[in-house]
């Protein structure tokens, strides 16, 4: 089934949609009532590792997760960045998704703007890895658009968490987590023009990782068009692969609002009713992986709650 986009007058008309479809119909769903102090080690201290399957935890991460430091404050900044916590802050507020683009010369990047060294992401993810004893992370990293491919990335990458890595092996989505102990890093690798990791290989190819990005501002045309992808996906207990929404809205050349901060925001609070409302339409065996821009508690406690609602169930 397509997926058609559904468009309103204005963003303000579309974010009038979600408020109403929200105070009319709530954001209840199973385990919507959790929250949670401490989301530092939220796997280890909220899930049966013995008893929890990878396919079973709905995972919360960021979308352009390493933007905190992109370009210079008060000009270029607020036009690329997504993210305000460090990658290290986010990994101890509770995200486990991590969304990672670089250039040819091993930069993070957003489009043409760069900023630190990806060696920075690589030694916040041991940091916190070496902290814990139990939580996974997946971990993705491509090629920006526009860039070519750092060279030997992926040998680079193996050697640097050679120690963490689950190897690429479909049958991993059927193993609990403690199967997986010691190792916890999905570590996705999408090349732009280099040979992919093939199968049996430390890293995991493109393919394991899936979403459909749907370029608007507009909150209730990205809110039912997440809806609607969603629903042309198996349920998650029948994927060999991860399927990403994203709760976010990305600003249009051809808008006013150019800067990342007030567009996103008109789809930010609404994490919730996504959850809710894809309980109500049948898609809550569906829900894997909700990445968000600016990341808050909020929505890493009605991910945890959300895998705890499931697996009760």
């Amino acid at each position: 089934m397509g997926c058609v986009l559904l468009k309103y007058a204005s963003s303000a008309d579309e974010e009038k949609q979600l408020a109403d479809l929200q105070e009319t119909e709530g954001t209840d769903f199973p385990g919507s009532n959790y929250q949670f102090s401490d989301r530092s080690q939220w796997m280890a201290s909220q899930l049966e590792l013995e008893k929890t399957r990878v396919k079973d935890v709905i995972w919360p991460g960021t979308h352009d997760s390493a933007t905190d430091k992109i370009g210079l404050p008060y000009t270029t900044r607020p036009f690329a960045q997504c993210q305000t916590l460090s990658i290290y802050r986010q990994l101890l507020q509770g995200v486990r998704v991590l969304d990672i683009r670089v250039d040819q010369d091993g930069f993070v990047c957003h489009g043409i703007l760069t900023s630190y060294k990806i060696d920075v992401v690589i030694c916040a993810v041991k940091q916190f890895l070496n902290e814990t004893v139990a939580e996974f992370i997946i971990l993705e990293i491509r090629t920006e658009y526009g860039h070519n491919d750092p060279s030997n990335f992926d040998v680079w990458l193996i050697e640097e968490l050679k120690d963490f890595l689950i190897k690429q092996d479909e049958s991993v989505f059927e193993r609990t987590l403690s199967e997986l102990l010691p190792r916890r890093v999905f570590c996705i690798w999408k090349p732009r023009s280099s040979p992919p990791p093939l199968a049996c290989s430390p890293l995991w190819s493109g393919q394991y990782l899936r979403d459909n990005w749907i370029d608007t501002d507009l909150p209730y045309t990205k809110f039912m068009s997440n809806l609607c992808f969603l629903a042309n996906q198996p349920p998650a207990d029948e994927r060999c692969y991860f399927y990403r929404v994203e709760n976010t809205c990305t600003p249009q050349a051809s808008s006013a609002v150019a800067c990342v901060k007030p567009v996103t925001s008109r789809i930010q609070p609404y994490v919730r009713l996504f959850i809710s409302q894809a309980y109500k339409r049948g898609l809550g065996d569906y829900l894997q992986i909700l990445s968000s821009d600016f990341i808050e508690d909020d929505f890493i406690d009605a991910c945890i709650g959300a895998t705890l609602g499931r697996l009760e169930c």
